[in-house]
Order: C-alpha cells, then sequence, then structure tokens
C-alpha cells in the first residue's frame, strides 16, 4: 500500500508534506533543460580518451606526433601534461584522496592499473577527427601479472599494484590510521569491536556461520559523463559539468592541475542520473588542459562503453559471518569479517558496510573487521548506500536462517533483538532516536505480511537494512523580491526533485507557496561552499540552509516593519505570512505587503547562510518480496514487493515514492542478475546496456512504497534521508524468498537461473 495523504499526523504544515508540481519539470519534460552533453559554446573542439587494452602494464613509451599531424587535430595529452604532484590529501565534500593517486587515476603514469585506464587524449574539430586520432597514438607497454579478484590480490605473492602501498589499521572510516608497515594490496583494515565475542559465542545454544559473495555492480544512470572547459589566456578555468558536486569537482581539479581553487569556476548541468557515481572527477582536467593547449573550449562526452569501462562501479565482497542465538531467539554475539574489492586504488565503502551491517540488531559482543582491497579493475564508486547492501547480505539471511530453526517469525525474531534509541553502534556511539521498532512492526502489520502465498515454488522473504547518514556543509541564498516571491540560491545539484524539495522547506517558513519560490542551483562562483548531493543528505543540509536563509530573511523583514511602525524589531511577530506589532494587533503586514515596501525601509532584501551539519542519523528500510520460481528453468518472477522506510517527514511525498520505489528496483537488478562479467585478461565482456542486464518494467510488479514516519529531532520538520537505504533489504529479501520457495540458500548474488538449476542438481 503507498501512503497517499498529503497531510500528516501532528502536523499543520501548509506547505512541506504537499505535493507541488517540481519547479524543473517543464524544462525537463519539454527538453529546454540542459545537461552535460548539451553544452555548446562557439569554435568549440571534441575530445576522446585513448584507454588501455591491458589490466596491468607498464608504460614504456607513448608517441602522439602521428595524431597531432592529423587535419582537424588541435591538441593532445599525455599525463605528463600534469604537474608533478606529491601526496597530499583533499577534502572532496564527501570524502578525502590522495591528490597524487587521483591524477593517475585520471591519466596512467608509468603503467596503467586496469583495462580502461586512461593514457590519452586528443580534442579535434569533430569527434569523428577525434576517434580517427587515437588510433594513430602509438603506446608500447610491458603486460604485467595482474590480480584481477579478491582472492587473487590477497594471495602473499600477488603482484603489488602500488609497490609502496602499506595496510593502514583504523577503528573509524574516515581516519587514515596507523601504518601496519606491510606491503601489501590492502590498503586498510577497519576494526570495530564491543564487549567479549568468546564469551558470547560460549553463551549462545546454537551457532550460524556462512560466507557471501557479491558481484561488481553498476549504478545504472543513463547519461554518460560528459565535461566542456575553457582556460582562456587570463588563466581562469571555466568548467561545465555533470556532476553530483560542483565544489568537489573545483577542489579535484585544482590539485590535479596545480591551480587555487579560486582560479577555477565551476558550472554545474542538470543530471542525468548519478547514485553516487558523478561525485568523482574523471573528465574535468583532461578538458581544462586540452583547452589550454588548443585555446579553444574543448568537450569530452564518454560513450557507454568508457562509462563501463572508464568509471567506478561498486565493489565485488566477500565475507564471512558468525551468530551465535539463544534458544529463544536473542543474538548473544556476531563476528564478521568482510574484504571489499576498491579496483585500482584504494577507496571501497568497505567502512560503510562495517558500520551498518549489524545496525538493525542490539549486539553487545561484536567484532567486526573489513578489508579495503585493490585490484585490477577499475576504481570503484559510491552506489547507494555505498557498502550497505552487501553488509546487510551477509547479516539478514543468517537471521532468516536462524528464525527457521527456532521456528519464530522472522519480523517477530528481529523485533525481539531490535536497536533502539541509547543502545550502541559497532563503533561504540550511542544511537540516537531510531524508528527500527516502528518500521518492524509496520512490515509486520502490512497487509501484504498477512497474506498467505499457497502455490508450490513460491516464496516469501523479509529483510531489513539500517545506514547512518552522516552530512556535509550546505549553503543557501535568498532575494526578496518586491511583489512578495523570493529566489532561492543553493549550490545542491538536483537529483530526484531535490530543488523542490529544498525550496518547500524555505516556503514553509516564509508563509509562501512553493510556486512563490524561484530555486536556483548556482555555480561555485554565486553561492558559498556546499557538499555534493549525495548520501541523502541534501533536503536535510540543504533545506536546513535554506531554513536558516529564510530565519535571517524574517529578522530583516521584522526590523523594517519596525521602521513602519516605529517600534522595536522585538515587538514584531510574525506567523502565518503576516507581521503584525505587539503593541498593536491592528498594525499587520503580510510578507508580501511588506517585500513591496523593501526598498523604501533599507533596499533590497538578500541573506544567506552557510550551515555545517551534524548528520542526518539512523535510516531504517525494509523489504517485504514474494517470488515464483521456476524450477525447470531457474527463472525468478517477482510476484510483489513492498518496500518500507523511515523517512521522519516526508517533504515531498511523491519524490519520497519514487526515491523508495527506484532503489528497490536497483536493489533487485543486484539480487537476480546484475554484475560485471570479466574474462581472463581483465577486460569487461558485457560493456553495454544489452549485455548488462538491468531490470525493466516487464521484470518487476509495480513497487508498493510505505512511509514509516519517526520524525527526526535533528531537523525542525522530522526529515530523515530517503534516496539512500531503500536499496539495501531488497537484495536479502529476495534471497530469502528464494530460499523459502525452494529450500535452497544462495549465498552468492547474482542469484542467476544458472545458479539455481546448479543448486537445485546438488
Amino acid at each position: 500500500m503507498t501512503t497517499n495523504s498529503t497531510t500528516y499526523q501532528g502536523t499543520n504544515y501548509n506547505v512541506v508534506g504537499t505535493r507541488p508540481i517540481r519547479h524543473d519539470g517543464y524544462d525537463k519534460v519539454t527538453g529546454a533543460a540542459k545537461y552535460g552533453a548539451d553544452i555548446q559554446l562557439s569554435d568549440m573542439l571534441f575530445a576522446k580518451i585513448l584507454r588501455s587494452p591491458h589490466a596491468h602494464a607498464l608504460i614504456k613509451s607513448i608517441d602522439t606526433s602521428k595524431a597531432l599531424k592529423l587535419p582537424g587535430v588541435k591538441s593532445v595529452m599525455t599525463h605528463q601534461d600534469f604537474p608533478i604532484i606529491k601526496d597530499k590529501i583533499i577534502d572532496l565534500a564527501e570524502t578525502r584522496a590522495n591528490a597524487r593517486l587521483m591524477a593517475e587515476h585520471l591519466m596512467a603514469h608509468t603503467k596503467v592499473l586496469y583495462k580502461g585506464h586512461a593514457v590519452a587524449a586528443v580534442a579535434a574539430t569533430n569527434a569523428h577527427i577525434a576517434e580517427l586520432a587515437l588510433e594513430l597514438i602509438e603506446v608500447e607497454y610491458e603486460i604485467l601479472p595482474a590480480a584481477l579478484t579478491l582472492a587473487e590480490a590477497i594471495k602473499p605473492n600477488a603482484p603489488l599494484l602500488h609497490p609502496t602501498m602499506t595496510t593502514h589499521f583504523k577503528a573509524e572510516r574516515f581516519a587514515r590510521g596507523e601504518d601496519q608497515g606491510e606491503k601489501s594490496n590492502i590498503a586498510s583494515h577497519i576494526q570495530h569491536k564491543l564487549g567479549d565475542t568468546d564469551q558470547g559465542f560460549s553463551d549462545a545454544d546454537f551457532v550460524i556461520e556462512r560466507e557471501f559473495t557479491t558481484e561488481t555492480v553498476h549504478q545504472g544512470y543513463i547519461e554518460p559523463h560528459a565535461s566542456t572547459a575553457t582556460w582562456p589566456g587570463d588563466g581562469r578555468v571555466h568548467i561545465w559539468t555533470c556532476t553530483q558536486g560542483a565544489f568537489g569537482v573545483r577542489s579535484a581539479t585544482a590539485a590535479i592541475l596545480g591551480l587555487e581553487e579560486s582560479m577555477i569556476k565551476v558550472t554545474p548541468t542538470e543530471i542525468g542520473g548519478g547514485f553516487g557515481a558523478k561525485a568523482t572527477t574523471y573528465l574535468e582536467p583532461v578538458a581544462a588542459v586540452l583547452s589550454q593547449k588548443s585555446g579553444k573550449p574543448v568537450k569530452v562526452v564518454m560513450s557507454r562503453k568508457d562509462v563501463f569501462e572508464g568509471t567506478g562501479p561498486t565493489s565485488a565482497t566477500w565475507a564471512k559471518s558468525k551468530i551465535g542465538f539463544t534458544n529463544k531467539g536473542l543474538i548473544t554475539s556476531a563476528q564478521i569479517t568482510m574484504y571489499f574489492e576498491a579496483g585500482a586504488y584504494p577507496g571501497s565503502p568497505v567502512g560503510g558496510a562495517t558500520l551498518c551491517a549489524t545496525g538493525p540488531y542490539k549486539i553487545e559482543n561484536l567484532l567486526i573487521d573489513g578489508y579495503d582491497v585493490v585490484c585490477n579493475k577499475q576504481k570503484v564508486q559510491a552506489y547507494r548506500a555505498p557498502g550497505q547492501p552487501q553488509g546487510a547480505f551477509c547479516v539478514e539471511p543468517i537471521i532468516d536462517e536462524a528464525a527457521i530453526m527456532l521456528d519464530i517469525d522472522p519480523i517477530e525474531l528481529r523485533l525481539l533483538n531490535a536497536v533502539k534509541e541509547g543502545d550502541r553502534m559497532p563503533n561504540g556511539v550511542q544511537h540516537p532516536k531510531i524508528g527500527c521498532i516502528e518500521l518492524e512492526q509496520a512490515m509486520k502489520d502490512h497487509p501484504h505480511y498477512q497474506t498467505l502465498l499457497n502455490k508450490p515454488n513460491q516464496g516469501r522473504g523479509i529483510a531489513v537494512g539500517y545506514r547512518w547518514q552522516g552530512g556535509q556543509v550546505s549553503s543557501a541564498t535568498i532575494n526578496v523580491n518586491t511583489n512578495g516571491t523570493i529566489n532561492l540560491i543553493t549550490g545542491s545539484v538536483d537529483i530526484g526533485g531535490s530543488r523542490t524539495a529544498v525550496a518547500m522547506q524555505a516556503a514553509e517558513i516564509l508563509g509562501l507557496t512553493s510556486d512563490e519560490v524561484s530555486p536556483t542551483v548556482a555555480d561555485t562562483d554565486m553561492v558559498g561552499y556546499t557538499g555534493n548531493t549525495g548520501g541523502s543528505r541534501t533536503a536535510f543540509d540543504t533545506g536546513l540552509a535554506a531554513i536558516e536563509a529564510a530565519n535571517l530573511v524574517i529578522h530583516e523583514m521584522k526590523t523594517r516593519a519596525s521602521l513602519i511602525w516605529e517600534v522595536q524589531p522585538q515587538d514584531i511577530l510574525f506567523a502565518n505570512g503576516i507581521f503584525t506589532c505587539s503593541k498593536n494587533a491592528s498594525d499587520q503586514l503580510s510578507f508580501k505587503d511588506l517585500a513591496r515596501r523593501q526598498m523604501g525601509t533599507g533596499g533590497p532584501i538578500t541573506c544567506s547562510t552557510s550551515a555545517p551539519s551534524t548528520g542526518v542519523g539512523p535510516v531504517m528500510a525494509g523489504t517485504i518480496a514474494d517470488v515464483e520460481v521456476d524450477p525447470e528453468t531457474g527463472k525468478v518472477e517477482i510476484l510483489r514487493c513492498t518496500s518500507f522506510l523511515d523517512v521522519g517527514f516526508p517533504a515531498h511525498p511523491s519524490y519520497v515514492e519514487g526515491q523508495i520505489q527506484g532503489a528497490t528496483v536497483q536493489g533487485i537488478g543486484w539480487a537476480l542478475n546484475e554484475e560485471y562479467v570479466y574474462n581472463a585478461n581483465g577486460s569487461l565482456d558485457n560493456a553495454s546496456f544489452l549485455d548488462y542486464r538491468m531490470p525493466t518494467s516487464l521484470d518487476v510488479p509495480m513497487i508498493d512504497s510505505v512511509m514509516v514516519t519517526v520524525p527526526n529531532p535533528r531537523h525542525p520538520f522530522g526529515l530523515r534521508g530517503v534516496g539512500e537505504a531503500p536499496i539495501i533489504p531488497p537484495l536479502s529479501a529476495i534471497h530469502n524468498a528464494i530460499n523459502d520457495a525452494l529450500g535452497v540458500r544462495i549465498n552468492s548474488l547474482p542469484i542467476t537461473p544458472s545458479k539455481i538449476l546448479s543448486y537445485l542438481k546438488k
């Protein structure tokens, strides 16, 4: 059942919680919206990138002379066109990264580390000439042994991708950690420990121990990466790019090009999907260098093959989990070891997995070890709740298995062990208010769960997922127009309707309608520093900035009203869009009326703020999935799927429902058929949407979404993040449903028809 109400119990909001039309809707449905590839500048060149055909090889030489002689070619670049960059950790809004490794990832230096690693780029008068020029670039390689998988990369005699890299041990996901002094393909080891796991297992009546694997998965965004740059004689770079974070692009580009950030202006375009993967810099410095060398604007647009081979998917993983239970169902202890592929450079989401895998459960004795492992594949990037779907997958199937062994309802078992406010996270931090019990009770009470399945080979699976959501700084500016409308300027790229969700919060504070707010996503010159649109933080963090800016507007307008009525600003009250003098209640002005008088009371009203975030906090999600499996073919049909999310309070319910439904479909694809297929040489055999099988509307039923509303005390309207957590439980729910249908537990994703048939034969 989809929650369709436009007002919510306990609230009297006029705008927040309703369903206005999105501000950018008209431009997007009419084709007026500008995406990355739509940028057109006078005398513009078109660039293409040459990529390595090998998974691991030394670059002996690169000869670009023939390419430069091709008519129409205006500039060529290799890594030698980047300045020499030393190891330096820089802040990229959502994460931190080593500037030297970023530059090497962008354009290979002494060796290539994966098939698809960029080695050179060409700018020409059209894309066809640029492609022809790539064929004229001569690169001499010395092929090296490759470590293509986790198992190969962690062998004692494995070829080292980075000969000087040593393992760092850490207890906090974003810390550098303590250098262990051992050269290895294991970049880092993160550990969380609570209580005494040995004693906890001794106290258990039974212990379940299992191994789990997942494969490399693509985020599935439709729009390829695209960037345009100019680097004219004044030395200031201007970049147009489809990105989730303009300020992160500015920081990364400045570090790679050896420039001050003030010398770079980034204009974000509309973005055709990202899911975390477009928070990374791939093309911008390349386009800038080609522009500088040619003296002309340069645009580079990836092909779909480039996207698959040259950008980051999410990690393949291996995990071993051991969980102890009493005969009454209480969890006494848990020990989990996880290995995550990072790809060619360090930085997998293993930290998110270790922190959140056991999140829905109160476990007093806990040991979690996570390993970030480099291998000769594309450097992984974020994908919706990074690391947490894989983390949940090494816990939820065991909870389901224990429920069967104990003959306990699987939701009851989860409720018995549900985490509550004040319980400790794996890192020892106490949980703030969390809606775990409320969400699981909503799942149990839902008609879907109460409806029985009664046909052969049908099964039902349930799972829950947990995400801890941090935050980043956001900035906002409000300009009050003389007709009583406002212009809202933020730096948050619009994904999923965030433009409108933020505008609605400002409107609520000011007593306006959503239509009376005109939101704009600004470039890096026009608004204060703003973190990425990612991590489900934008409606929360940028909403807080908009709320604070709106409150500053009210404060300033009270001052203007006090001048009119010749009283003190503190004598002015504001409610429901009306300013009232407390000393004379008949003195009233609407927001619009007072806005019309701003020029005569001090001039234009403009208020700006930058709001640091304390973090969104915990978010819970759950999935109930019904499947039918054909034992003759192994085909799995999703009969019904209901997804639950503690939304806190939905700023725009339609957008929230869309996030829940979209994330659920992505989780279904992850569970059943999506994976990168590599051959023995490290080449990707399914680098297209034809061969990389994502679910379509023919593969899934209508996803029912249920919004559980446990208000978040960290936000004035109770908002939580909604874009990440719904992808976490579908993987495990479908796994558990298939087991319920066939009595076969396949602990390796995706659960393809061939795997099902293989297990049935066993």
